[in-house]
Protein backbone atom coordinates (compact mmCIF):
# COMPACT_ATOMS: atom_id res chain seq x y z
CA UNK A 1 0.00 0.00 0.00
CA UNK A 2 2.46 2.11 0.76
CA UNK A 3 5.22 3.08 -1.49
CA UNK A 4 8.66 4.20 -0.57
CA UNK A 5 9.84 7.07 -3.02
CA UNK A 6 13.56 6.61 -3.95
CA UNK A 7 15.97 9.71 -4.40
CA UNK A 8 16.18 10.38 -7.98
CA UNK A 9 16.87 14.14 -9.91
CA UNK A 10 13.80 15.89 -11.19
CA UNK A 11 14.43 18.73 -13.66
CA UNK A 12 18.10 19.57 -13.92
CA UNK A 13 16.75 23.45 -14.00
CA UNK A 14 14.96 23.11 -10.88
CA UNK A 15 17.86 21.50 -8.90
CA UNK A 16 20.16 24.35 -10.46
CA UNK A 17 17.84 27.18 -9.37
CA UNK A 18 17.60 25.66 -5.94
CA UNK A 19 20.65 24.65 -5.05
CA UNK A 20 21.44 27.89 -3.45
CA UNK A 21 17.90 27.27 -1.51
CA UNK A 22 19.34 24.01 -0.88
CA UNK A 23 22.86 25.39 0.51
CA UNK A 24 21.44 27.92 2.86
CA UNK A 25 19.00 25.09 4.38
CA UNK A 26 21.46 22.79 4.40
CA UNK A 27 22.77 23.07 8.28
CA UNK A 28 19.41 25.24 8.71
CA UNK A 29 15.68 23.57 9.64
CA UNK A 30 16.25 20.40 8.06
CA UNK A 31 19.63 19.19 9.50
CA UNK A 32 17.56 18.51 12.23
CA UNK A 33 14.98 16.26 10.52
CA UNK A 34 17.57 14.64 8.41
CA UNK A 35 16.81 10.56 8.66
CA UNK A 36 13.30 11.12 9.26
CA UNK A 37 10.77 9.21 7.27
CA UNK A 38 7.54 10.76 6.30
CA UNK A 39 3.94 8.64 5.78
CA UNK A 40 1.78 11.13 3.55
CA UNK A 41 -1.42 10.18 2.27
CA UNK A 42 -2.59 11.93 -1.49
CA UNK A 43 -5.05 11.10 -3.89
CA UNK A 44 -4.64 9.38 -7.10
CA UNK A 45 -5.52 12.73 -9.33
CA UNK A 46 -3.19 14.62 -11.96
CA UNK A 47 -1.91 17.25 -9.47
CA UNK A 48 -0.69 14.51 -7.42
CA UNK A 49 0.96 12.70 -9.87
CA UNK A 50 2.84 16.08 -10.72
CA UNK A 51 4.17 15.93 -6.93
CA UNK A 52 5.12 12.47 -7.86
CA UNK A 53 7.83 14.02 -9.88
CA UNK A 54 9.01 16.76 -7.65
CA UNK A 55 8.87 15.14 -4.11
CA UNK A 56 12.34 13.50 -5.18
CA UNK A 57 13.87 16.43 -4.78
CA UNK A 58 12.52 17.72 -1.27
CA UNK A 59 14.80 14.34 -0.04
CA UNK A 60 17.44 15.76 -2.04
CA UNK A 61 17.26 18.79 -0.48
CA UNK A 62 16.71 18.13 3.11
CA UNK A 63 17.67 14.32 3.46
CA UNK A 64 13.89 13.57 4.39
CA UNK A 65 12.23 10.81 3.17
CA UNK A 66 8.92 10.49 2.22
CA UNK A 67 6.47 7.47 1.77
CA UNK A 68 3.28 8.13 -0.52
CA UNK A 69 0.20 6.29 0.41
CA UNK A 70 -2.05 7.38 -2.60
CA UNK A 71 -5.51 6.29 -2.76
CA UNK A 72 -8.97 7.53 -5.74
CA UNK A 73 -9.95 10.43 -3.71
CA UNK A 74 -13.34 9.00 -2.99
CA UNK A 75 -12.19 6.22 -0.70
CA UNK A 76 -9.30 8.85 1.06
CA UNK A 77 -12.28 10.37 3.24
CA UNK A 78 -13.03 7.17 4.69
CA UNK A 79 -9.11 5.85 5.39
CA UNK A 80 -8.42 9.15 7.03
CA UNK A 81 -12.04 9.12 9.00
CA UNK A 82 -10.54 5.73 10.68
CA UNK A 83 -6.56 6.87 11.28
CA UNK A 84 -7.16 10.62 12.15
CA UNK A 85 -9.59 9.23 14.79
CA UNK A 86 -6.92 7.05 16.70
CA UNK A 87 -4.09 7.62 19.30
CA UNK A 88 -1.49 7.45 17.01
CA UNK A 89 -2.37 7.79 13.38
CA UNK A 90 -0.28 6.56 10.53
CA UNK A 91 0.15 9.80 8.56
CA UNK A 92 2.03 13.01 9.31
CA UNK A 93 0.43 14.86 6.56
CA UNK A 94 -2.66 14.36 4.58
CA UNK A 95 -4.29 15.97 1.07
CA UNK A 96 -8.07 16.58 2.68
CA UNK A 97 -10.59 17.10 -0.01
CA UNK A 98 -12.23 20.96 0.63
CA UNK A 99 -14.98 19.20 1.88
CA UNK A 100 -14.12 17.42 5.00
CA UNK A 101 -12.32 20.88 6.14
CA UNK A 102 -15.01 21.73 8.76
CA UNK A 103 -15.47 17.94 9.84
CA UNK A 104 -11.66 17.71 10.52
CA UNK A 105 -11.47 21.25 12.14
CA UNK A 106 -14.37 20.24 14.32
CA UNK A 107 -13.57 17.23 15.57
CA UNK A 108 -9.82 18.35 16.77
CA UNK A 109 -7.88 16.20 14.22
CA UNK A 110 -5.65 19.13 12.25
CA UNK A 111 -3.21 21.05 13.59
CA UNK A 112 -3.54 24.46 13.53
CA UNK A 113 -0.88 26.38 11.90
CA UNK A 114 -0.17 29.35 13.68
CA UNK A 115 2.40 27.79 15.52
CA UNK A 116 4.46 26.65 12.89
CA UNK A 117 4.47 30.23 10.77
CA UNK A 118 5.26 31.36 14.41
CA UNK A 119 8.43 29.54 14.76
CA UNK A 120 11.50 30.83 13.76
CA UNK A 121 13.54 27.31 12.95
CA UNK A 122 10.78 26.07 11.03
CA UNK A 123 9.05 29.14 9.06
CA UNK A 124 10.62 30.16 5.71
CA UNK A 125 11.00 33.81 5.67
CA UNK A 126 10.74 33.80 2.17
CA UNK A 127 7.41 31.53 1.77
CA UNK A 128 5.41 35.05 1.06
CA UNK A 129 1.95 33.64 1.88
CA UNK A 130 0.07 37.16 0.32
CA UNK A 131 1.07 35.55 -3.16
CA UNK A 132 -0.90 32.68 -2.28
CA UNK A 133 -4.64 33.05 -3.83
CA UNK A 134 -6.69 34.27 -1.32
CA UNK A 135 -9.63 32.39 -2.54
CA UNK A 136 -8.42 29.19 -2.18
CA UNK A 137 -7.07 30.08 1.09
CA UNK A 138 -9.96 31.46 2.20
CA UNK A 139 -11.96 28.31 0.78
CA UNK A 140 -9.57 25.71 1.89
CA UNK A 141 -7.45 26.35 4.65
CA UNK A 142 -9.39 28.73 7.32
CA UNK A 143 -11.95 27.58 9.77
CA UNK A 144 -13.82 29.58 13.04
CA UNK A 145 -14.01 32.45 10.99
CA UNK A 146 -16.88 34.09 9.25
CA UNK A 147 -19.81 31.17 9.35
CA UNK A 148 -17.54 29.18 10.98
CA UNK A 149 -15.82 27.97 7.57
CA UNK A 150 -14.31 31.30 6.10
CA UNK A 151 -11.81 34.03 7.76
CA UNK A 152 -12.77 36.70 10.18
CA UNK A 153 -11.89 37.82 13.36
CA UNK A 154 -11.88 34.27 15.15
CA UNK A 155 -10.60 32.15 12.42
CA UNK A 156 -7.45 30.35 12.02
CA UNK A 157 -5.78 28.45 9.21
CA UNK A 158 -5.29 24.72 9.49
CA UNK A 159 -3.95 24.00 6.03
CA UNK A 160 -2.73 24.99 2.55
CA UNK A 161 -4.25 25.32 -0.64
CA UNK A 162 -2.53 22.32 -3.15
CA UNK A 163 -4.30 21.06 -5.92
CA UNK A 164 -7.20 23.32 -5.74
CA UNK A 165 -9.47 24.58 -8.64
CA UNK A 166 -11.88 26.87 -10.04
CA UNK A 167 -14.15 26.20 -12.83
CA UNK A 168 -13.62 27.88 -16.42
CA UNK A 169 -15.07 27.94 -19.56
CA UNK A 170 -13.73 25.49 -22.27
CA UNK A 171 -15.05 26.19 -25.90
CA UNK A 172 -14.44 24.78 -29.39
CA UNK A 173 -12.70 27.52 -31.03
CA UNK A 174 -13.23 26.02 -34.30
CA UNK A 175 -16.49 25.32 -33.91
CA UNK A 176 -17.26 29.15 -32.86
CA UNK A 177 -15.32 30.15 -36.05
CA UNK A 178 -17.31 28.58 -38.27
CA UNK A 179 -20.39 29.66 -37.57
CA UNK A 180 -19.19 33.05 -36.18
CA UNK A 181 -20.09 32.67 -32.39
CA UNK A 182 -19.19 34.63 -29.82
CA UNK A 183 -17.43 33.35 -26.46
CA UNK A 184 -20.20 33.73 -24.20
CA UNK A 185 -19.01 36.38 -21.30
CA UNK A 186 -23.10 36.19 -19.46
CA UNK A 187 -25.30 33.44 -18.19
CA UNK A 188 -27.92 34.81 -21.15
CA UNK A 189 -25.47 34.24 -23.98
CA UNK A 190 -23.84 31.19 -22.91
CA UNK A 191 -27.50 28.94 -22.34
CA UNK A 192 -28.17 30.59 -25.61
CA UNK A 193 -25.70 28.93 -26.96
CA UNK A 194 -25.89 25.43 -25.29
CA UNK A 195 -28.98 24.54 -27.14
CA UNK A 196 -28.05 26.57 -30.48
CA UNK A 197 -25.12 24.47 -31.07
CA UNK A 198 -27.16 21.31 -31.46
CA UNK A 199 -29.21 22.84 -34.38
CA UNK A 200 -25.52 24.06 -36.15
CA UNK A 201 -23.75 20.61 -35.29
CA UNK A 202 -25.77 17.53 -36.36
CA UNK A 203 -25.49 14.88 -33.48
CA UNK A 204 -23.46 17.71 -31.35
CA UNK A 205 -24.79 19.16 -28.17
CA UNK A 206 -23.89 22.36 -26.51
CA UNK A 207 -22.19 21.93 -23.05
CA UNK A 208 -21.12 18.92 -21.54
CA UNK A 209 -22.17 18.87 -17.66
CA UNK A 210 -21.52 17.21 -14.07
CA UNK A 211 -25.30 15.43 -13.99
CA UNK A 212 -25.07 11.89 -12.22
CA UNK A 213 -27.36 11.53 -9.41
CA UNK A 214 -25.57 12.67 -6.00
CA UNK A 215 -22.42 14.83 -5.24
CA UNK A 216 -22.21 15.77 -8.80
CA UNK A 217 -25.87 16.92 -9.41
CA UNK A 218 -25.59 18.62 -6.68
CA UNK A 219 -21.71 19.92 -7.72
CA UNK A 220 -23.40 21.19 -11.14
CA UNK A 221 -26.18 22.83 -9.39
CA UNK A 222 -24.27 24.98 -6.93
CA UNK A 223 -22.14 25.38 -9.72
CA UNK A 224 -24.65 27.80 -11.69
CA UNK A 225 -25.94 28.90 -8.54
CA UNK A 226 -23.60 31.26 -6.79
CA UNK A 227 -23.26 33.42 -10.58
CA UNK A 228 -26.72 33.64 -10.55
CA UNK A 229 -27.38 35.84 -7.33
CA UNK A 230 -27.84 32.25 -5.13
CA UNK A 231 -27.08 31.08 -1.44
CA UNK A 232 -27.49 27.87 0.14
CA UNK A 233 -28.47 30.04 3.56
CA UNK A 234 -28.65 33.16 4.36
CA UNK A 235 -26.58 35.25 7.25
CA UNK A 236 -29.33 33.98 9.86
CA UNK A 237 -28.87 29.84 7.99
CA UNK A 238 -32.05 29.96 6.42
CA UNK A 239 -32.59 28.08 3.53
CA UNK A 240 -32.55 30.31 0.95
CA UNK A 241 -31.80 27.51 -2.16
CA UNK A 242 -35.59 27.45 -2.93
CA UNK A 243 -35.41 31.38 -3.98
CA UNK A 244 -35.63 32.82 -7.41
CA UNK A 245 -32.02 32.53 -8.37
CA UNK A 246 -32.29 28.77 -6.72
CA UNK A 247 -34.68 28.20 -9.71
CA UNK A 248 -32.96 30.01 -12.01
CA UNK A 249 -29.64 27.92 -11.25
CA UNK A 250 -32.18 24.54 -11.85
CA UNK A 251 -33.50 25.93 -14.27
CA UNK A 252 -30.05 26.60 -16.20
CA UNK A 253 -28.50 23.05 -15.49
CA UNK A 254 -31.50 21.34 -16.77
CA UNK A 255 -31.20 23.51 -19.97
CA UNK A 256 -27.71 22.49 -20.25
CA UNK A 257 -28.43 18.89 -19.49
CA UNK A 258 -31.27 18.53 -22.01
CA UNK A 259 -29.24 20.10 -24.79
CA UNK A 260 -26.25 18.60 -24.22
CA UNK A 261 -24.57 15.53 -25.55
CA UNK A 262 -26.53 12.09 -25.14
CA UNK A 263 -26.43 10.31 -21.82
CA UNK A 264 -25.72 13.73 -20.34
CA UNK A 265 -27.80 13.14 -17.03
CA UNK A 266 -25.33 9.89 -16.07
CA UNK A 267 -21.69 12.02 -16.56
CA UNK A 268 -19.17 12.37 -13.50
CA UNK A 269 -17.23 14.98 -14.36
CA UNK A 270 -14.91 12.27 -16.21
CA UNK A 271 -17.78 11.40 -18.79
CA UNK A 272 -18.43 14.80 -19.27
CA UNK A 273 -15.15 15.71 -19.71
CA UNK A 274 -14.36 12.64 -22.14
CA UNK A 275 -17.72 13.76 -24.09
CA UNK A 276 -15.71 17.24 -24.87
CA UNK A 277 -12.44 15.49 -25.83
CA UNK A 278 -14.05 13.17 -28.05
CA UNK A 279 -16.11 16.30 -30.06
CA UNK A 280 -19.41 15.42 -28.17
CA UNK A 281 -20.05 19.25 -27.31
CA UNK A 282 -19.17 22.33 -28.00
CA UNK A 283 -18.72 23.84 -24.49
CA UNK A 284 -17.88 22.11 -21.19
CA UNK A 285 -17.85 24.27 -17.82
CA UNK A 286 -15.49 22.27 -15.12
CA UNK A 287 -12.65 22.72 -13.53
CA UNK A 288 -9.21 23.87 -15.02
CA UNK A 289 -7.85 19.99 -13.79
CA UNK A 290 -8.93 19.16 -17.46
CA UNK A 291 -7.03 21.27 -19.41
CA UNK A 292 -4.08 19.51 -19.91
CA UNK A 293 -6.37 16.10 -21.11
CA UNK A 294 -7.68 18.18 -24.04
CA UNK A 295 -4.43 18.82 -25.39
CA UNK A 296 -3.75 15.08 -25.39
CA UNK A 297 -3.41 13.28 -28.39
CA UNK A 298 -4.07 9.97 -27.06
CA UNK A 299 -7.20 11.10 -25.06
CA UNK A 300 -8.66 14.05 -27.23
CA UNK A 301 -9.81 14.74 -30.75
CA UNK A 302 -10.04 18.50 -30.22
CA UNK A 303 -6.05 18.84 -29.60
CA UNK A 304 -5.41 22.35 -31.23
CA UNK A 305 -9.28 23.32 -31.15
CA UNK A 306 -10.10 24.56 -27.89
CA UNK A 307 -10.63 27.77 -26.13
CA UNK A 308 -10.76 29.01 -22.72
CA UNK A 309 -12.54 31.73 -20.92
CA UNK A 310 -13.81 32.69 -17.96
CA UNK A 311 -16.74 31.61 -15.66
CA UNK A 312 -19.57 33.25 -17.84
CA UNK A 313 -20.86 35.80 -15.35
CA UNK A 314 -24.66 36.36 -14.02
CA UNK A 315 -26.21 38.81 -11.59
CA UNK A 316 -22.04 38.07 -10.34
CA UNK A 317 -18.64 37.10 -11.50
CA UNK A 318 -18.78 33.80 -9.30
CA UNK A 319 -16.20 30.60 -10.08
CA UNK A 320 -16.32 27.41 -8.14
CA UNK A 321 -13.37 26.98 -5.56
CA UNK A 322 -12.45 23.64 -4.00
CA UNK A 323 -9.90 20.78 -4.80
CA UNK A 324 -7.32 19.95 -2.16
CA UNK A 325 -5.46 21.18 0.76
CA UNK A 326 -2.64 19.91 2.89
CA UNK A 327 -3.29 19.36 6.33
CA UNK A 328 -1.21 18.00 9.46
CA UNK A 329 -3.22 15.45 11.48
CA UNK A 330 -3.12 16.21 15.47
CA UNK A 331 -2.51 12.68 16.10
CA UNK A 332 0.77 12.77 13.56
CA UNK A 333 4.09 11.46 14.80
CA UNK A 334 6.33 13.77 12.76
CA UNK A 335 4.43 17.30 12.89
CA UNK A 336 7.35 19.64 12.25
CA UNK A 337 9.25 17.68 9.41
CA UNK A 338 5.89 17.77 8.22
CA UNK A 339 5.32 21.50 8.03
CA UNK A 340 8.86 21.19 6.70
CA UNK A 341 7.17 19.05 3.72
CA UNK A 342 4.32 21.54 3.37
CA UNK A 343 6.14 24.53 3.07
CA UNK A 344 8.40 23.22 0.50
CA UNK A 345 5.42 22.11 -1.39
CA UNK A 346 3.59 25.31 -1.56
CA UNK A 347 6.55 27.92 -1.32
CA UNK A 348 7.42 29.54 -4.51
CA UNK A 349 9.73 27.66 -6.04
CA UNK A 350 7.69 24.53 -4.82
CA UNK A 351 4.41 25.63 -6.24
CA UNK A 352 6.01 26.09 -9.80
CA UNK A 353 7.56 22.92 -10.16
CA UNK A 354 4.60 20.84 -9.39
CA UNK A 355 2.97 23.40 -12.17
CA UNK A 356 5.10 22.36 -14.42
CA UNK A 357 5.05 19.43 -14.04
CA UNK A 358 1.25 19.19 -14.53
CA UNK A 359 0.10 20.16 -11.48
CA UNK A 360 -2.39 22.91 -10.62
CA UNK A 361 -0.70 26.26 -9.03
CA UNK A 362 -1.75 27.53 -5.67
CA UNK A 363 -0.04 30.83 -6.28
CA UNK A 364 -0.44 34.01 -8.14
CA UNK A 365 3.03 34.27 -8.74
CA UNK A 366 3.04 31.14 -10.89
CA UNK A 367 0.17 31.68 -13.47
CA UNK A 368 2.43 34.62 -14.11
CA UNK A 369 5.23 32.68 -14.68
CA UNK A 370 6.92 33.18 -18.59
CA UNK A 371 8.18 29.76 -18.85
CA UNK A 372 4.91 28.38 -17.16
CA UNK A 373 2.51 30.19 -20.31
CA UNK A 374 4.84 28.94 -22.52
CA UNK A 375 4.43 25.31 -21.59
CA UNK A 376 0.69 25.47 -20.96
CA UNK A 377 -1.13 28.50 -22.79
CA UNK A 378 -4.16 28.24 -20.87
CA UNK A 379 -2.74 29.30 -17.66
CA UNK A 380 -2.96 33.33 -18.09
CA UNK A 381 -6.65 32.75 -18.64
CA UNK A 382 -6.83 30.73 -15.36
CA UNK A 383 -5.14 33.32 -13.84
CA UNK A 384 -6.98 35.90 -14.44
CA UNK A 385 -10.59 33.96 -14.20
CA UNK A 386 -9.15 33.43 -10.18
CA UNK A 387 -9.76 37.56 -9.71
CA UNK A 388 -13.64 35.74 -9.27
CA UNK A 389 -13.13 32.30 -7.19
CA UNK A 390 -15.67 32.41 -5.14
CA UNK A 391 -14.49 30.79 -1.53
CA UNK A 392 -18.24 30.71 -0.53
CA UNK A 393 -19.71 29.17 -3.41
CA UNK A 394 -20.76 26.15 -0.83
CA UNK A 395 -21.03 26.55 2.72
CA UNK A 396 -18.30 23.76 4.27
CA UNK A 397 -20.30 23.09 7.44
CA UNK A 398 -20.45 19.48 9.28
CA UNK A 399 -23.89 19.19 8.00
CA UNK A 400 -22.95 19.90 4.55
CA UNK A 401 -22.71 15.69 3.56
CA UNK A 402 -26.19 15.30 4.33
CA UNK A 403 -27.66 18.15 2.81
CA UNK A 404 -25.54 17.78 -0.43
CA UNK A 405 -27.06 14.58 -0.96
CA UNK A 406 -30.44 15.85 -0.59
CA UNK A 407 -29.50 18.40 -3.30
CA UNK A 408 -27.83 15.73 -5.33
CA UNK A 409 -30.62 13.19 -5.33
CA UNK A 410 -33.56 15.74 -5.80
CA UNK A 411 -31.80 16.94 -8.49
CA UNK A 412 -31.36 14.02 -10.63
CA UNK A 413 -35.23 13.16 -10.41
CA UNK A 414 -35.43 17.11 -12.19
CA UNK A 415 -33.47 16.46 -14.73
CA UNK A 416 -34.51 12.95 -15.33
CA UNK A 417 -38.05 12.49 -14.04
CA UNK A 418 -38.95 16.15 -14.58
CA UNK A 419 -39.83 16.93 -10.99
CA UNK A 420 -41.21 20.56 -10.52
CA UNK A 421 -37.92 22.28 -9.70
CA UNK A 422 -39.48 24.92 -7.48
CA UNK A 423 -41.30 22.09 -5.86
CA UNK A 424 -37.62 20.34 -5.86
CA UNK A 425 -36.10 22.98 -3.87
CA UNK A 426 -39.23 23.48 -1.68
CA UNK A 427 -38.49 20.33 -0.44
CA UNK A 428 -34.99 20.46 -0.19
CA UNK A 429 -35.39 23.53 1.69
CA UNK A 430 -37.83 21.96 4.33
CA UNK A 431 -35.33 19.32 4.89
CA UNK A 432 -32.81 21.25 5.23
CA UNK A 433 -34.24 23.88 7.42
CA UNK A 434 -35.12 20.88 9.83
CA UNK A 435 -31.59 19.23 9.74
CA UNK A 436 -29.93 22.67 10.78
CA UNK A 437 -32.82 22.88 13.31
CA UNK A 438 -31.58 19.59 14.40
CA UNK A 439 -27.40 20.55 14.46
CA UNK A 440 -28.63 23.71 16.93
CA UNK A 441 -28.12 26.70 14.06
CA UNK A 442 -31.44 28.22 15.28
CA UNK A 443 -30.75 27.76 19.13
CA UNK A 444 -29.71 31.66 19.34
CA UNK A 445 -32.74 33.00 17.67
Amino acid sequence: MLKLLKTTTFLAGLAAGNLAFADAHAEGPYAAYEGTTLIVNFPAHPHYNAVMEVLPEFTAQTGIQVEVDMLPYLDMRERQTLELALDEGAYDLISYVVFSKADYVYADQLENLAKYFMNPMLADPNYDAGDLIDGYVQNIGVAGGEKGYLPGPTGSLYGLPFGSETSVLYYRADIFEKHGLEVPTDYDAFLELACQIPTLEDGMGGVASRAASGHQASHAFLLHLAPLGGRVFDAAWNPTINDEAGVAAADALKQIVDCGPEGSSAFGPAEAANAFAQGQAAMFLDSIAFAPTFEDESRSTVVGNVGWAAHPAGVRAASQTGGFGLGIPANAENKEAAFLLMQWLTSKEGDLAVALAGGNPSRFSTYANAELNATYPWSATFGEALAFADPDWRPIIPAWGRINADIGTTMSEVLTNDLDIQTALDGIAERTRALMEEEGYYIWQ
